[in-house]
């Protein structure tokens, strides 16, 4: 989410104490955020060399990259169901081939061709609260609060990255941030938010997941996943082989979010699964009520229990305000990305300021969630002595990049950059905005945001916020 209107960021701290410099890039295990990865050449200290500014002022990128704009907010709509909308946010990109058709068949298709995959399948969220600058279409049979401003569009890309349709996937949904793909191939996009019919205007209560199909966004329709819970969500990940579905929820004011997984009543099988129901539990971590005051990267926690949320639909009272009885139950401030990797879920912590009513300041942390141990440990940890560019400040979405490492964007002020990590732990800065929203003086970049890579690996699709932007990043990424 944007972070325009949050308190003093990190780069602001340390410019004001002429810190801007000095320090290592952060500490901890990096070697265990790739579990289950494919192994690849590590890159060089440098990564890809240095950013080369964009002639055209829109993307900074190494030389040997380039990128293609697919779409930007405000322009038409291929289907000529409106104008593209604001905020572009969290993103997922999937596998499609061609059938006699020549339409993609349907993500997860078992038929078997040769070749590279001859389309791609994007589908992004519009993180558009009640004053959206462009609201998402509202589509009949796939708009939920025609009130609601937020939702998704389905792009569909041929193997050369050429746009060949782009249309509503989802509409009449709010503040839809991130998400994550599913085993099956659908989207689950998130609202973080919790506004209830009545408030801003809407008619129907917020704070939701929905699944949307990326070929067919007309199965999934707009149905909301009410047993998922309905809170300020952010960010999901599956355990591909249980189906299990971990969720993290980014709430701004005390008591923060919590850390949660859903037990389906119909583990896996493809769309409906999710719709049969199941049981949301929220994670306690015994004697730790705020995973902030922990520091020490490679702290471990056993016997991580799983409480059952007494209401998930927060009829009356917000989950994270809930009573979960003796002992409570674990917060953490700004909880953001998630993705599965091995045989555990990985999940991102921004930030945390304890004049916000956190334990402790931290400025990232990425946690490690182990189901077959019920082991919690903190594998990276940002601090205060780290050094503002490398990898910035506040991590947001994150995903696995052919090189056999993660990009990371960037969610601050300042310049914004995707920064890539490699196994060897070293970070270097992958692509970096240059459209100055803000004036010459004060300049200001919109954060980047839905990071994610096409199946065969040759593409980086990444966000710019605002103004909302969809690049297609192509170059030597096996070099």
């Amino acid at each position: 989410m944007s972070m325009s209107s949050r308190a003093a960021t990190r780069r602001q701290v340390l410019a004001r104490t002429g810190a801007l410099g000095a320090g290592i890039a952060f500490t901890g295990a990096v070697s265990e955020l790739f579990a289950g990865t494919a192994a690849a050449q590590p890159l060089g200290h440098t990564g890809y060399g240095p950013l080369v500014p964009d002639p055209d002022g829109l993307l900074d990128l190494p030389r040997g990259f380039s990128y293609r704009v697919l779409s930007r907010e405000g322009d038409e709509l291929r289907s000529g169901e409106g104008k593209v909308p604001s905020n572009h946010d969290g993103m997922s990109a999937f596998p499609a081939r061609s059938n006699h058709s020549g339409r993609p068949d349907r993500p997860g298709h078992s038929g078997r061709s040769s070749g590279r995959h001859a389309h791609t399948l994007l589908v992004r969220n519009h993180e558009n609260r009640e004053d959206g600058r462009v609201p998402v279409p509202t589509v009949e049979g796939l708009t939920y609060d025609p009130e609601g401003k937020g939702g998704c569009t389905a792009l569909e890309l041929d193997s050369r990255n050429h746009v060949l349709s782009e249309r509503v996937g989802i509409a009449g949904t709010a503040v839809n941030c991130a998400g994550g793909h599913t085993p099956w191939n659908t989207w689950l996009t998130c609202e973080e938010t919790e506004d209830r019919a009545g408030t801003n205007g809407y008619t129907k209560d917020h704070g939701f997941i929905f699944e949307v199909d990326p070929v067919d966004p007309h199965r999934t329709g707009a149905v909301p996943l009410t047993a998922m819970g309905r809170f300020q969500h952010e960010a999901i990940a599956v355990d591909p082989r249980r189906g299990v579905v971990y969720e993290t929820e980014d709430a701004f004011e005390r008591p923060f979010g919590l850390f949660y997984r859903f037990l389906p009543e119909k583990p896996l099988g493809g769309t409906g699964s999710l719709r049969a129901g199941g049981r949301l539990q929220a994670m306690r971590v015994p004697g730790v009520p705020d995973l902030s005051s922990i520091q020490e990267t490679g702290a471990c926690f056993d016997g991580i229990e799983w409480v059952d949320v007494p209401d998930p639909l927060a009829a009356e009272t917000p989950i994270r305000f809930q009573d979960f009885g003796r002992g409570g139950i674990t917060h953490a401030q700004k909880l953001e990305g998630c993705y599965w990797g091995g045989h555990s879920v990985y999940f991102v912590s921004s930030f945390a300021h304890s004049d916000e009513g956190s334990a402790a300041d931290h400025y990232g942390q990425i946690w490690r969630y182990d189901p077959e141990r019920r082991r919690l440990t903190l594998v990276i940890v940002f601090g205060p002595d780290t050094d503002v560019q490398l990898p910035g400040e506040s991590p947001d979405n994150i995903c696995l990049a052919p090189s056999g490492g993660l990009m990371v964007c960037e969610d601050g002020n300042g310049a914004q950059h995707v920064f890539g990590l490699t196994r060897r732990g070293e970070v270097y800065a992958m692509a970096r905005g240059a459209q100055n929203i803000g004036t010459e003086e004060e300049p200001q970049w919109g954060e980047f945001a839905g990071v994610t890579f096409s199946p065969d690996g040759d593409t980086m699709y990444v966000n710019c916020y605002t103004p909302g932007t969809t690049f297609a990043v192509t170059g030597p990424w096996r070099r």
